[in-house]
């Protein structure tokens, strides 16, 4: 007759541990799943407010989101600096809606009155039930540069609009949505900080959407349990004038794709990648090692770094 031996305590403990393991893998994996494709986008205006407040509206990301919002049933707040942009994007918002409720607002974030500017902001949104705050404004390199080759005029926009707007604009609704008790803020960050290790030559933008990544955390967990929603959305790259990419690809989505994802995870993790492929792009970066990925990333920066430089030494020439 055979002999059946035990196996070990060693073996089946590191077999108790990998089922462990592949069980959670495959848990997160069916979430994210679901949360990509299958969860349903929360009823924005019935859970938050009738108005939703976009910055940096006339182009990009921004004006594809307020499209979004509109179709949400959301009236839309147009903000950005030029008011020849936002009557088109508002006359474009209406034509495609019939019934559109939308109101537009001019502010320059880089302005030396900005202060001044957003206050007058918040009082004119004052009376409007605004459920939704996008705070999408925002600017990056016109190409990558060593950080000592950053000039004052630069480095000044890049904190004015990526940090500055954010923190006072959220400043301006806030009060608002605490006396409603409900309401959604949705900062855009940036996966140059949440994703990748690094962005060399990058630094200032990435530093500021740190920030804003940080900022978001914080507000989430100071108001979550007064009603309101703070999220912070770290897409990767989108097909905008900011990232300098003209034609959509998997990797770089248009901004519309991104918009329809983005509105979607509304109100739901404080943090978030809401385009899939980015996703998957994080979930790759993050199997890679860092100081390869820093290699990696600084050499791809380098490379757009020589072709920024000959085309600015060309334009100065002609």
């Amino acid at each position: 007759m055979a002999c059946v031996h035990a196996q070990p305590a060693w073996a089946l403990a590191l077999a108790a541990l990998g089922l462990v393991v592949s069980a959670r893998a495959a848990a997160r994996l069916a979430l994210w799943l679901y949360a990509a494709f299958l969860r349903p986008a929360k009823p924005l205006r019935r859970r938050y407010g009738a108005w939703a407040v976009v910055t940096g509206a006339t182009d990009g990301i921004g004006r594809a989101l307020a499209f979004r919002l509109a179709a949400a049933d959301l009236g839309v707040v147009l903000v950005g600096r030029s008011p020849d942009k936002l009557d088109a994007v508002a006359a474009d918002l209406k034509s495609r809606r019939p019934g559109a409720q939308v109101r537009t607002f001019v502010l320059d974030f880089d302005a030396d009155d900005v202060a001044a500017k957003v206050d007058a902001l918040g009082e004119f949104l004052r009376g409007l039930d605004v459920g939704v705050l996008v705070n999408n404004v925002g600017r990056s390199y016109p190409y990558a540069r060593y950080f000592h080759e950053v000039d004052e005029a630069l480095a000044r926009s890049l904190i004015r609009l990526n940090v500055e707007a954010v923190t006072r604009v959220t400043h301006a609704v806030l009060p608002g949505m605490l006396e409603r008790g409900r309401g959604a803020i949705v900062n855009m960050g940036s996966g140059a900080s949440a994703i990748m290790p690094s962005d060399p030559l990058y630094t200032v933008y990435v530093a500021t959407k740190a920030y804003v990544d940080q900022f978001s955390r914080c507000l989430y967990v100071e108001y979550k349990s007064k009603g309101i929603d703070v999220q912070c959305q770290v897409p990767i790259q989108v097909a905008t004038k900011l990232a300098s990419i003209r034609k959509p690809t998997f990797l770089a989505p248009s901004p519309e794709t991104y918009a329809r994802a983005a509105v979607r995870y509304i109100g739901y993790e404080p943090r978030c990648t809401p385009y899939w492929g980015h996703a998957l792009v994080w979930l790759l970066i993050s199997l890679v090692p860092e100081p390869i990925a820093d290699r990696m990333f600084l050499n791809r920066s380098v490379t757009i770094r020589a072709k920024g430089r000959a085309k600015e030494a060309k334009k100065k020439a002609q």
